[in-house]
């Protein structure tokens, strides 16, 4: 009897134990994160996701390790975070085209965006502008339809390659204005700055950061802006919507997710912490000279964004016949 209440005893003795292990266990995170980016250093995503690593890692009280993975349009990274096992140590920033565009881009893409991923919050959004080269003449929306639909496909424009968000921008443009252009793909969006300035093409979408100084400098034409509203940095830029056409908006957004095995409550922490360093003065100073607003939200958000930009944007891909291999 007295042995068997010494191992009760002992037994007793260990629970709190076990139970404070099991607590370490479930305690997250409890070893370094790594974010991985699918684009070069020194790229948005990647200045974004080094912003967040040096904030929010002192937070959690575990290092956040920044990890460029560039090509296949953000395939490679992507699937990547798919195949994590570790339950939400591995996370990707990533932009609209992995998420949204991908899908149908590719015959086969080797992840699922909706089912393959827990989206965790989203980080921030762009606008996007259409410009024109001065060589070009065109100094406003009206005398660029009138110069399009006088000759079809007369008109060029650059993109920064077949499938990015330039490409499809300027396809989505042509389509609800109802005229027809020449593609003239460039690897990246600096060259094709250059090539605009040179006169070798006449228009481009391009992204605030990149082209609000040329617009202002009086390099480049501004003929209407990709949004809901004009930009406070380009106030004489109307938008698409002001002069009577349905463009949509082009999605500039950035969003944190992770592997699909990641536990609900482990994603509702990122998201808090990814909110409150979105409101943080000195990130939004930051993220407002990168052209970059800040895109706080919840989860559902992103995910639903997502999942209607996946629908407007793939109506147009298919509807375009551009494809990815």
């Amino acid at each position: 009897m007295k042995n068997v209440l010494i191992a009760l005893m002992a037994a007793a003795a260990a629970v709190p134990l076990l139970t404070a292990g099991v607590q370490a266990q479930d305690a997250y995170p409890n070893r370094p994160i790594r974010i991985i980016v699918p684009q070069a250093p020194a790229s948005g995503g990647d200045i974004l996701a080094r912003m967040m690593a040096e904030k929010i890692g002192p937070r959690i009280g575990q290092s956040i390790v920044v990890e460029n993975r560039p090509g296949a349009n953000g395939v490679l990274a992507a699937n990547l975070v798919k195949g994590d096992t570790s339950g939400g140590y591995t996370l990707l920033l990533t932009g609209v085209s992995v998420l949204s565009f991908n899908q149908s881009l590719y015959k086969q893409l080797p992840y699922r965006p909706f089912t393959d991923f827990a989206y965790i919050a989203p980080v921030a959004d762009t606008a996007f502008v259409f410009v024109a080269s001065k060589a070009s003449g065109i100094t406003n929306l009206k005398e660029f339809s009138e110069r399009a639909k006088k000759s079809e496909g007369s008109v060029n424009y650059a993109s920064a390659g077949v499938g990015n968000s330039s490409h499809l921008a300027a396809e989505m443009i042509a389509d609800r204005m109802g005229v027809k252009l020449t593609h003239v793909p460039y690897k990246g969006s600096t060259p094709i700055f250059t090539a605009l300035q040179g006169g070798e093409v006449e228009v481009t979408v391009g992204i605030p950061n990149s082209s609000g100084p040329l617009i202002r400098d009086g390099r480049l034409a501004g003929l209407a802006v990709m949004g809901e509203q004009r930009l406070p940095d380009l106030p004489n830029v109307p938008t698409f919507k002001e002069l009577g056409y349905d463009v949509p908006s082009m999605p500039g957004w950035y969003a944190l997710v992770g592997p699909a095995n990641m536990k609900p409550e482990h994603v509702s922490k990122l998201n808090q912490h990814v909110q409150e360093l979105l409101k943080d003065p000195e990130i939004r100073n930051k993220m407002t000279g990168m052209a970059l607003t800040p895109l706080v939200g919840t989860a559902e958000q992103i995910k639903a964004r997502a999942m209607k930009d996946a629908e407007v944007w793939g109506d147009l891909i298919r509807k375009s016949k551009i494809e990815l291999e």
